[in-house]
C-alpha cells in the first residue's frame, strides 16, 4: 500500500553550468510529494501521517526552506535536489517515490 504527503518550501539557487536567466540567483516555491510503500501495521496504518511529516521536516524541509541551495549542492538542479531528497529519506523511510515541483508545472520524479 502507498501513502503520500505533500510539503512546501521556498528556496533560492542559481545554475552554475547554465547560460540564461537561471544562472542568476532566483527563488522558487517548491512542492514536494513523498510516497511511502509498506504493509499496513496492526494499527491499520502504513505510517502515521504525523510521523511522515516529522521525518520529512527534520531531514529535508528544515534544511532547505529559505536557503540558498548552492550552499548544499554544486549544481542545484531539480534533478539533483530530488535525488538527494530521495536518498536522504531512503535512509529513514520505505520510500516509493519523491516528486519535486519547481514552481508551477515543472517537476522531477524518482521512483524505487
Amino acid at each position: 500500500m502507498k501513502v503520500g504527503r505533500i510539503f512546501y518550501f521556498d528556496a533560492a539557487h542559481y545554475l552554475t553550468e547554465y547560460k540564461g536567466k537561471c544562472e542568476r540567483l532566483h527563488g522558487h516555491t517548491y512542492t514536494l510529494e513523498v510516497v511511502v510503500e509498506d504493509e499496513q501495521k496492526g494499527d491499520g496504518m502504513v505510517i502515521d501521517f504525523n510521523e511522515l511529516k516529522k521525518v520529512v521536516n527534520e531531514a529535508i524541509i528544515d534544511k532547505l526552506d529559505h536557503s540558498n541551495m548552492n550552499d548544499f549542492f554544486d549544481t542545484p538542479t531539480s534533478e539533483n535536489i530530488a535525488k538527494w531528497i530521495f536518498d536522504e529519506l531512503s535512509n529513514r523511510l520505505r520510500i516509493h517515490s519523491v516528486k519535486l515541483w519547481e514552481g508551477n508545472g515543472k517537476w522531477v520524479k524518482i521512483e524505487k
